[in-house]
């Protein structure tokens, strides 16, 4: 089994984690009530997913 011979520097370390970065969150305008959701999810505000009323208001 291969064992480092050396121990990683916190330099090289965060040299290969460069490219582990999160990205922020994408947001979309809502086309019933221009309000700013989440791509492909139900819109928070009005309840409407791709044109139908999937959740009720609540008044």
């Amino acid at each position: 089994m291969a064992v480092p011979k050396r121990r990683t520097s916190k330099s090289k370390k965060n040299m290969r984690r460069t490219h582990k970065k999160h990205d922020a969150p994408q947001f979309t305008v809502c086309p019933e009530c221009g309000e700013a959701k989440m791509p492909h999810r139900v819109c928070p505000s009005c309840g409407m997913y791709k044109g139908k009323q999937v959740i009720e208001e609540e008044d």
